[in-house]
C-alpha cells in the first residue's frame, strides 16, 4: 500500500511556492516556520491499515411491496364500513358491506335448483345403465345439473362482491366512503399498502454493473429519520441498460417492520461491497491546494514535512490513501493551519490510529488550526 515516491517532487515544489515556503522538504530553514522557530503544538495520528467497505451511493423512492386501491365492482349502496383510516388489517378482513338486495334470495333459489338437478341426475344414471331410459335423456339431465351448478356460482359471486375484503395484509389509507353512500363500479374506497418490507428502485451507472448482484447488503437513510439506518438487500438487477442515461435499474427490499418508512419517501441508499483492507487517515488531516492533496507527515526527528497523497474513497471522517504514505506514518490532524513544512512539532496529545472509529477523528475537527 505504501508508495511514497510515486508522486513527482516537481508538484511538491509548486505547492511550496504557492504557500510561500522557502525550506520545503528540509529539516532546517531559517523561516519562521523552520527548525529555527518555535515548535508547533499539534496532534498527530498514525496512518493505519483498516477494514474498509466500498459503497455505491444512489437515491430512490420507497414504495410498498404490494399496493392497490380498494374499489367496488358494483353500483350499490354502502351498508356498513368496518375500518378506519390508517388501520392495519389482515388478508381477508372485511372492510365494507354493501346492500345485498335480492342477491341472497337468488342464491338460495339457485342452490335449491342445483340440488334438485343433482337428485334427478343421480336417479336417472342407474336407469340409463340398465337401458331403461335412453342415454340422450341422461345427457340432457347432466347438462341441466351443470347449468344449475353454474348458476349457483354466479349468484354466490354476486353476493361475495357485496362484501369487500382486504386481499392482503397491510395498512389502509384514508377512508373515502360513508354508510349510505351510493358507490359506482371503480369507486375508490381506500388504499392498501403492504409496508413491512419496502421496495426501492434506483439507478446505478453501467460502469458499476459488475459490482451488482442479488443479495448484496443495502443501507437506506431518510431525512425524516435522521441518524437512522434501514437495512435491506438487492432483490434484482434489471436485464436492460437505459440507453439514454447509461444506467441500470436496481431493486432493493428494505425492512420496515416498525412502519416508519412510507410509500413515496425519498431515500438515500448505499450498496455495500465486500470488505477489504485499506490504508486510511483522518479526513481532517488532508490539506488541499488546487487539485493537489497533501498531508503533513512527521519524520523521525519530529519535523513536519509535506507529503502529497493520492486519495481513494471517503467514509465517515476517514479517507483512503492510495499513494504517498505507508502504514505507521504519523500525520498531523490538528494544528495544520499555521504549520509550515520543515517546522518542528510538539505533540499536544496522542491520538488513536486512523483505523479506529471515525468519531475520534471527527471530534478533533474544532481544534483545527
Amino acid at each position: 500500500m505504501a508508495a511514497r515516491s510515486s508522486i513527482p517532487w516537481g508538484r511538491l515544489v509548486v505547492v511550496c511556492a504557492a504557500l510561500g515556503v522557502t525550506a520545503c522538504g528540509s529539516e532546517g530553514g531559517g523561516a519562521p516556520g523552520g527548525a529555527g522557530g518555535p515548535p508547533a503544538v499539534v496532534t498527530t495520528q498514525p496512518a493505519a491499515m483498516a477494514s474498509w467497505t466500498d459503497r455505491l451511493d444512489a437515491i430512490g423512492t420507497a414504495r410498498a411491496s404490494e399496493s392497490i386501491a380498494i374499489t367496488s365492482k358494483l353500483s350499490e349502496r354502502v351498508e356498513r364500513v368496518r375500518f378506519e383510516s390508517g388501520q392495519r388489517v389482515e388478508a381477508g378482513q372485511v372492510l365494507v358491506d354493501l346492500d345485498v338486495g335480492g342477491d341472497v334470495a337468488d342464491l338460495d333459489a339457485a342452490r335449491t335448483a342445483a340440488r334438485e338437478a343433482q337428485r334427478q341426475y343421480d336417479r336417472q344414471r342407474p336407469l340409463a345403465a340398465q337401458k331403461l331410459i335412453p342415454a340422450s335423456q341422461l345427457d340432457a339431465q347432466r347438462a341441466a345439473r351443470d347449468a344449475a351448478q353454474a348458476a349457483v356460482q354466479q349468484a354466490s359471486a354476486r353476493v361475495s362482491d357485496r362484501v369487500i375484503v382486504a386481499p392482503f395484509a397491510g395498512v389502509l389509507g384514508l377512508r373515502e366512503v360513508s354508510p349510505g353512500q351510493l358507490l359506482g363500479p371503480g369507486t375508490t374506497i381506500t388504499t392498501l399498502d403492504a409496508i413491512d418490507t419496502m421496495q426501492v428502485d434506483f439507478s446505478v451507472p453501467e460502469v458499476h454493473l459488475a459490482k451488482l448482484k442479488e443479495g448484496l447488503a443495502v443501507e437506506a437513510r431518510s431525512d425524516a429519520w435522521r441518524g437512522e439506518v434501514f437495512r435491506g438487500q438487492i432483490l434484482s438487477v434489471d436485464s436492460r441498460v437505459d440507453v439514454a442515461t447509461r444506467s441500470v435499474t436496481v431493486r432493493a427490499a428494505v425492512e420496515n417492520t416498525d412502519g416508519r418508512l412510507l410509500p413515496g419517501m425519498l431515500l438515500t441508499l448505499s450498496v455495500l461491497q465486500s470488505e477489504r483492507e485499506a490504508l486510511v487517515v483522518p479526513e481532517i488531516s488532508v490539506q488541499q491546494n488546487g487539485t493537489l492533496s497533501f498531508v503533513y507527515r512527521v519524520d523521525a526527528d519530529g519535523v513536519a514535512q509535506m507529503a502529497p497523497v493520492t486519495l481513494g474513497a471517503r467514509e465517515a471522517g476517514r479517507v483512503e490513501v492510495l499513494e504517498g504514505l505507508a502504514a505507521g506514518d504519523r500525520v498531523v490532524v490538528d494544528g495544520t493551519v499555521k504549520l509550515r513544512p520543515g517546522q518542528r512539532i510538539t505533540e499536544a496529545a496522542t491520538s488513536e490510529p486512523a483505523g479506529a472509529p471515525a468519531p475520534a477523528a471527527t471530534a478533533a475537527a474544532p481544534a483545527r488550526g
